[in-house]
């Protein structure tokens, strides 16, 4: 049976149905989970909607956790505009080969590296990025019924622990030296948590927002399957690590996440700034998160290149993530021992 046949079996049993003539059609953009386009019906009503699901092969510990994204958005969505609907999860691994979710389907583009003819400077989508990230740390994560989620107490420390637990799977035979030696700087000195924990999305970055393409205002905000409670502080990092400024080193230049690099547009520190005026709050001191976010990147990145060369990954875009995780990396210990994003 192909993949089509057995969801076509699964949703049946949650009252709906595949359109007549329905396919499953690839999402482009993502580089690990698959996102599949697919139409549904619910007695005369037809969805549009997307079959989300994690890459194939071995998953890195707490990768892809479709269980936790199905339960954040069936809190969210109710309450947070850009949140997609849950259609529906299935837990069931012998229907797919692996869990899965069922979203509703939202118009808009995801912008990565490049903005798109039309868009102008596109300093419009720096100021919808902060203020979505805003928006989402503004929500109460207890009265959503995610009170629950994640340890947000002691949350760098076991971040830090965890991603250097991760950087020795990717390197089995030794960790890259400028990996150990990163590790060791962040574990000397791991800052205390700030704040009340807020929901954090762990991955908010322009593409991961579905943007009108006219206006670059915000239809939705997707790929929650990291989302947990923490410092505000560290989705900021997130968004940090991945924004190259002109007078990055060239290595790392080919990251192309976001569209920084675009005349005109704002440096890191001018980012930081900009949030804190939009969300009425200061995220402290951020060299340390923003060192540990590109901890994070990298060895992502490297866990990426893994299951290329295990042929898990499709296609030849994941070559060159090894040496610019390293670049990462480099850039990271540089930046952290300045005191500087």
């Amino acid at each position: 049976m192909t993949d089509l046949e057995r969801l076509a079996g699964w949703v049946s049993s949650r009252g709906l149905a595949l359109a007549p003539g329905a396919t499953l059609m690839r999402l482009g953009g993502g580089i690990a989970n698959r996102n599949e386009a697919v139409m549904l019906t619910a007695g005369p009503r037809t969805i549009s909607a997307v079959l989300r699901r994690p890459p194939p092969g071995l998953l890195a510990a707490g990768a892809s956790d479709m269980a936790r994204e199905a339960r954040v958005l069936a809190a969210l969505a109710p309450h947070f505009s850009l949140a997609p609907r849950l259609l529906s999860f299935c837990d069931d691994e012998s229907v797919l080969g692996t869990k899965f979710q069922l979203l509703e389907w939202r118009e808009g583009i995801a912008i990565g590296g490049s903005l798109p003819a039309g868009c102008g400077d596109g300093l419009a989508l720096v100021e919808t990025t902060l203020q979505a990230m805003a928006a989402l740390h503004s929500l109460d994560p207890a009265g959503l019924g995610l009170g629950d989620l994640g340890k947000p107490e002691g949350f760098f420390a076991r971040q830090l622990k965890g991603w250097a637990a991760r950087a020795e799977a990717v390197w089995p035979d030794g960790l890259a030296g400028t990996a150990a030696t990163l590790i060791a700087a962040l574990s000397a000195d791991v800052p205390e948590e700030t704040g009340p924990p807020v929901l954090l999305h762990m991955d908010l970055k322009p593409d991961n927002l579905l943007v009108d393409p006219a206006t670059l205002a915000a239809r939705a905000m997707i790929d929650w399957d990291m989302a947990t409670r923490g410092p505000r502080s560290f989705d900021l990092a997130v968004l940090l690590s991945y924004w190259i400024e002109p007078g990055d080193p060239d290595a790392v230049k080919p990251l192309r996440a976001l569209p920084s690099l675009s005349p005109g547009w704002p440096g890191r520190a001018e980012v930081a700034t900009r949030y804190r005026a939009v969300s009425g709050h200061d995220p402290g001191d951020l060299v340390w998160p923003v060192a540990l976010a590109r901890l994070r990147l990298a060895v992502a990145w490297m866990q990426l290149y893994r299951k290329w060369q295990r042929g898990e990954m499709d296609g030849d875009r994941y070559e060159g993530f090894e040496p610019l995780a390293l670049a990462i990396l480099a850039h990271a210990l540089d930046q952290f021992r300045k005191g500087a994003l």
